[in-house]
């Protein structure tokens, strides 16, 4: 039997501009929706619920990804997304990429409101204040996630997370762990630290070393980490709202790493000595 023809051919569809308008950030915002691209990402959407019902709620697939990817298909479906067979070029005319996979979702805001992540004593928090390029945002989150980490939280001051370059970063991590948005910094901070997590601020420049922090046995207990500016780093304002401005060593001749890298040394860091102690409560604590 020959392969079902494509249902929408023309890119000019109105479904097909309705998704493709999902590229820019006001209209993200204010339909709360946002694209998923190629199949982990679409995988992932397709399995996540909210409490306002499944993520996905609409798939745009070529019909060669449909027979390549009937597993990703089926989950959409059973998910209750409306699933649309497309010509090579309506997936493209979607696609924020150079090369699509054949697969492009159309799925609900998933961010978690701040306060719950607070409820939850989370053990390990990654803070993006004022990250800017959403490649290093999604990065950063997937890498949050491999460490362990309960949540993330974006400032007010950094990029959407739900821009397409940001969620294909993420590599299907944004669906698996709460991320909160817009959350200013000092309020980040301060909600945390009333929840009995210490605040370390990550800068190249700081005076506490990473190594130093691990032999002194202070990072067993709940901790978040605070990363900024990709080129800038945090301002002196946001430093001093931290328990401790804490630098990772360099060792070698490099003359710094970039903020994905310190990212996953300082989150590994944290979740291995939390691992050691066993679950030690915060040494905020008395």
């Amino acid at each position: 039997m020959p392969p079902a023809a494509p249902e929408l051919i023309s890119p000019r569809s109105g479904r097909v501009a309705a998704a493709r308008r999902l590229a820019r950030r006001n209209v993200r915002g204010k339909e709360r929706l946002f694209l998923a691209e190629g199949p982990q990402a679409v995988r992932e959407a397709a399995a996540h619920r909210t409490g306002a019902g499944a993520t996905l709620v609409e798939l745009f697939v070529t019909v060669e990804a449909a027979e390549r990817y009937a597993d990703i298909v089926a989950a959409a479906r059973a998910a209750d997304a409306r699933v649309h067979l497309a010509a090579d070029e309506v997936i493209a005319d979607i696609s924020t990429t150079v090369t699509p996979q054949g697969l492009v979702g159309v799925c609900r805001f998933l961010d978690t409101p701040f306060e719950e992540i607070l409820a939850s004593r989370p053990g390990l928090v990654a803070v993006l204040a004022h990250v800017r390029d959403p490649g290093n945002a999604g990065t950063v989150l997937r890498c949050a996630d491999a460490a362990g980490a309960e949540a993330v939280v974006l400032t007010d001051a950094s990029v959407d997370v739900y821009n397409p370059k940001a969620v294909r970063a993420s590599v299907g991590s944004l669906f698996h762990l709460p991320v909160a948005v817009g959350v200013p910094v000092e309020r980040a901070v301060a909600g945390l630290r009333g929840a009995g997590v210490r605040v370390l601020a990550a800068d190249g420049a700081g005076p506490d070393d990473l190594d130093d922090e691990l032999d002194r046995g202070t990072m067993g207990g709940p901790t978040a980490w605070v990363f900024g500016n990709e080129a800038w780093g945090l301002p002196a304002e946001t430093r001093a709202l931290a328990d401790a401005v804490v630098r990772v060593p360099i060792h070698g001749k490099a003359e710094s790493l970039n903020l994905a890298t310190a990212a996953a040394v300082c989150l590994y860091a944290s979740a291995r000595a939390q691992r050691a102690c066993g679950g030690c409560r915060s040494v905020t604590e008395s």
